[in-house]
């Protein structure tokens, strides 16, 4: 039985599934590399055993070098769950460019940066894991999510394709695709934009998208946290782990009915 014990570096760890995971794992034993923005404002998961906090802005590629090179002097590293991002809703011709680049540093470029930056040190050792959080929106589409389905899509096919280079040393990658949580999501973790020719299409959808009853099918943090677990010590060689019951039904849904029917499902449910 192998009693080593093993450590995983996570992005965005100050909220959410980031922050559930950093928890979790540190309750199974392991080490944590927890890593957030402004972790001089962290009081509690410092105190957790075997986590150490870090600050990690994943928009910056040379504080992402200093970091990880930081990390692997505290490691050895088994696992990098690359999970920073947050939500964008609204129109696109609403977005500014800045609001547009953000996006994209962020949940995509944030993912692709900081596994670049750790590619050679599991090469070298021939092992290692990541894992990507991506959504149940990298697999389907809803209304006025177009530049966050186009950053979670993006990171679907860039993982698929990493998982052939990867393979052939030894090195894993896998995708999580959390449905809907119970977290503070839509107020801290959102940006908006707005245009007024839009604004009765965008209540509907956000209507559905925040009804009460639809909110209660989503998972806790804590609930999508036990599949990056599973994920990350499993041993399957397997991609995509969707997680949450409301994102298995849908996904199942889509599959059973076929995507140009999910579509014009998606739309009626919507618009009417």
């Amino acid at each position: 039985m192998d009693t080593k014990q093993r450590t995983i570096f996570i992005t965005g760890t100050s909220t959410g599934l980031g922050r559930a995971a950093a928890k979790l794992f540190s309750s199974k034993g392991w080490k944590v590399i927890a890593t957030m923005r402004n972790p001089e404002k962290e009081t509690d998961l410092g105190k957790l055993p075997g986590v150490s906090l870090l600050a990690l802005d994943v928009t910056n590629p040379v504080q992402i070098t200093e970091i990880v090179d930081k990390a692997i002097e505290i490691g050895p590293i088994d696992v990098v769950f690359n999970n920073a991002g947050y939500g964008m809703a609204g129109p696109l011709e609403a977005f500014s460019e800045e609001q547009i680049l953000r996006m994209v540093n962020t949940n995509m470029l944030g993912t692709i940066r900081v596994t670049k930056a750790f590619i050679p040190y599991f090469r070298k050792r021939r092992s290692g894991l990541f894992l990507n959080t991506t959504s149940v929106g990298a697999l389907i589409g809803v209304p006025f999510n177009s530049m966050y389905h186009a950053t979670k899509w993006g990171l679907e096919g860039w993982s698929e394709s990493m998982y052939f280079e990867l393979k052939r040393f030894g090195i894993g990658i896998k995708t999580i695709s959390p449905g809907g949580m119970k977290t503070d999501f839509f107020t801290r973790s959102f940006d908006t934009a707005r245009n007024e020719a839009y604004d009765g299409y965008v209540e509907k959808v956000m209507n559905v998208i925040t009804d009460p009853k639809t909110m209660e099918t989503y998972s806790t943090p804590d609930t999508i946290a036990e599949s990056v677990y599973e994920a990350a010590t499993d041993g399957k060689d397997q991609l995509r782990y969707t997680a949450g019951e409301d994102a298995k039904a849908t996904i199942a849904y889509r599959n059973q009915v076929g995507a140009e029917a999910f579509r014009i499902g998606m739309d009626q449910r919507f618009f009417g």
